[in-house]
């Protein structure tokens, strides 16, 4: 248990989840070119309390831009769209 700490803990996850299964059935809120922006609103439903991912098909390019999704269970999908087209 020691060397679990000391190396830093169970990994982190990733700002976008690449060809992740998990998320195969969760619903698209947004899409984005950007991981910066993606992320801050996946932040900002996370922090209303909702189960947000930002997720992609393939891997994003060197400047970290390509088609990113920004996805919610089913069952949150009509709260995190009201959300999002209120901040908008």
């Amino acid at each position: 248990m020691r060397a679990f700490r000391w190396l830093g803990g169970a990994a982190k996850d990733p700002p976008v989840a690449i060809g992740d299964p998990r998320f195969e059935a969760w619903e698209t809120v947004s899409t984005f070119e950007d991981q910066t922006t993606a992320v801050a609103w996946r932040d900002q439903l996370r922090t209303l309390g909702i189960d947000a991912w930002c997720v992609a098909d393939h891997h994003l390019d060197g400047r970290s831009r390509g088609d990113i999704y920004l996805v919610v269970p089913p069952g949150q999908w009509s709260r995190a769209n009201e959300i999002v087209e209120n901040l908008d």
